[in-house]
């Protein structure tokens, strides 16, 4: 399949750029997200990797999606005036959060492999081609190991770049669908952890890190756990 590449990429690559660090962070356009209870900042490598917390910027530039509604805030979670419900609702990218104690149990349901936080903010609806970028900020250079929490109801693949530069390749991700599930929708909902699914190399300070879907999609994207390799 054709690989999707930012447009900021892009303008990287046909300007003749030698690639290093400091160029690509001089072009980009996107910057950290933020807002009245987050309050920014690139996040922080060691550290848990917010994919809801995916740059301010819009298409093309801070995420690539397949169409621009939210399909998650403000569509199947109703714009009521609450922060979860209505979450980055005018952007493209797709988010929602895990919901517990309904009646039938959503995320806090018995296929679970492992048992996500209450409330907690996820990027959904994903398609191949889509990506988007979050700015993060790492304590020294080094190599460094990424575990996913996720869901995917039929497994696929998804890839990062560090800089506009691929770092890691295809990474294969499992699928979480239990056939004795018996609320078809909730293929949707049985969340796992893929334990060192990325290896990266970071430079130190700040860096841009792109994910990419690259197979199937129709996963539920929540964090990325970085730690340092062997430590």
């Amino acid at each position: 399949m054709v690989r999707s590449l930012p447009v900021f990429a892009l303008l990287f690559a046909v300007a003749g750029l030698n690639g290093s660090h400091s160029d690509f962070l001089k072009y980009y356009k996107g910057v950290p997200y933020h807002d009245s209870r987050y309050q920014g900042g690139a996040q922080a490598i060691p550290g848990k990797v917010l994919c809801v917390y995916y740059d301010l910027g819009g298409e093309g530039v801070a995420y690539h999606d397949s169409d621009a509604k939210n399909n998650g805030s403000g569509g199947l979670n109703p714009a009521n005036g609450s922060y979860l419900n209505e979450f980055r609702m005018n952007e493209g990218v797709d988010t929602s959060y895990t919901k517990f104690n309904l009646d039938p149990k959503i995320d806090d349901n018995p296929y679970d492999r492992v048992a996500p936080p209450a409330n907690l903010l996820y990027v959904g609806w994903t398609v191949p081609g889509e990506w988007f970028n979050v700015t993060v900020q790492a304590a020294e250079a080094g190599d460094y190991s990424a575990d996913l929490l996720y869901t995917s109801n039929r497994g696929g693949s998804i890839s990062i770049d560090v800089n506009g530069e691929p770092a890691t390749g295809p990474l294969a991700i499992v699928s979480t669908f239990d056939a004795a599930d018996p609320v078809a929708w909730r293929q949707w909902h049985h969340w796992n952890v893929a334990p060192g699914l990325a290896k990266l190399h970071l430079p130190a300070g700040k860096a841009v890190l792109t994910v990419h879907i690259v197979t199937e999609g129709q996963m539920n994207l929540a964090w990325f756990d970085v730690k340092n390799a062997g430590k």
